[in-house]
């Protein structure tokens, strides 16, 4: 692993995404979520996809130039057709329009159709924490998920993140998917050559399988198989409960926008499916004063940290605050990074004439 000023490293993703005709203000902010995945160690998020936003945006299935269109809106809410645009920077003008709405009028929500990619979810609803507010994101993906019973994916990994702030900046942020794993987490055990945890994902006959290599091509080209919905394999670990929480994901990004659902969304060449989000924002005080739900959630989140660890732990950990705690100590050290990873990055950059920075 190198460890990469974050600064580098989003100013090189920058110049990557300027030379492939993003705006500059859009470039700066996807740099931005996607340096923020790697520096929490969400590495299945990170800049390691940039290759992948490349190859989008050259073929013309992102579009970095294109506006997007608002087709509804009311007090309170939004339904945009992205037309294609970067999922990434995006989502943060939308979030950043729903929360001006839940300023207003206390609660606001958007959902989005034709979009991208938009890296991780958790980025977007901690926008919305960071005004006292809850946040809510969510994104459909394509269909990796394999239903109970079933044995060919038929939703996506379409996770759901939830954040709310307490006092002294402290947040919790619930980030997951509703498959047992990410694509991305898969493409991790492909990189570093690793068999897949037992029950992560079945093969095209349905089976439980552990080779990232061939379920990343089975799901590629729609043979059967993928990853298992949240609970793991069978009724018995109530994996239904998974299955469920995806397809209303699908519910609040796509039918509520328009957009594609299911096995409609599906990866295209060598880049990802166009995708639909859902992005809402909820003003504390529309249930009690700020300061006093803060206060509340600052004792429910230091009762979570005092909890006596099982053998062998260490500590009692609430839903981000592993991520906060390794975003923060990248600001001493550098951003983690695979070797390669940075090598691919700087290949991408050397090839559009972008500048690399020395480490």
């Amino acid at each position: 692993m190198l460890h990469i000023p974050r600064k580098d490293l989003e100013q090189l993703c920058s110049g990557i995404f300027e030379a492939l005709g993003v705006p500059a203000e859009d470039a700066r902010d996807s740099a931005e979520i996607l340096a923020a995945a790697d520096a929490r160690g969400i590495r299945s998020h990170g800049t390691a996809r940039l290759k992948r936003y490349a190859e989008g945006l050259r073929s013309g299935l992102m579009r970095g130039d294109v506006k997007h269109k608002i087709i509804h809106e009311t007090p309170i809410s939004l339904v945009i057709d992205a037309q294609g645009a970067m999922g990434l920077s995006l989502s943060k003008k939308a979030m950043k329009m729903v929360i001006a709405k839940a300023k207003e009028h206390g609660i606001g929500a958007c959902s989005i159709r034709d979009s991208n990619h938009f890296g991780i979810a958790g980025f977007y609803s901690e926008m919305a924490a960071r005004e006292d507010m809850i946040g809510i994101a969510m994104t459909n993906t394509a269909a990796l998920g394999v239903p109970t019973f079933a044995r060919v994916a038929a939703f996506g990994t379409n996770p759901i993140a939830f954040a709310v702030p307490a006092n002294n900046g402290k947040i919790f942020s619930l980030d997951m998917a509703t498959t047992t794993v990410t694509r991305g987490k898969v493409e991790v055990y492909e990189r570093e050559k690793k068999k897949l945890p037992h029950e992560w994902a079945v093969g095209k006959n349905g089976l439980v399988t552990d080779d990232p290599v061939s379920l990343l091509d089975d799901m590629f080209h729609q043979r059967g198989g993928g990853l298992l919905p949240l609970g793991g394999a069978g009724e018995d670990m109530a994996c239904y409960q998974g299955f469920g929480l995806g397809v209303l994901v699908d519910i609040l990004c796509a039918v509520c926008s328009g957009g594609v659902f299911g096995q409609s969304v599906r990866d295209i060449g060598k880049s990802s499916a166009r995708v639909c989000h859902y992005l809402m924002a909820i003003r504390l005080n529309l249930f009690r004063p700020a300061e006093d739900f803060r206060r509340d959630m600052t004792t429910m989140l230091n009762e979570i940290n005092a909890l006596k660890p099982a053998e062998g732990a260490t500590r009692v950990y609430y839903a981000g605050q592993k991520e906060h705690e390794a975003e923060e100590e990248s600001k001493r050290l550098g951003i983690p990074l695979e070797e390669g990873v940075w090598k691919t990055l700087c290949d991408i950059g050397t090839e559009l004439k972008v500048p690399v920075p020395k480490l």
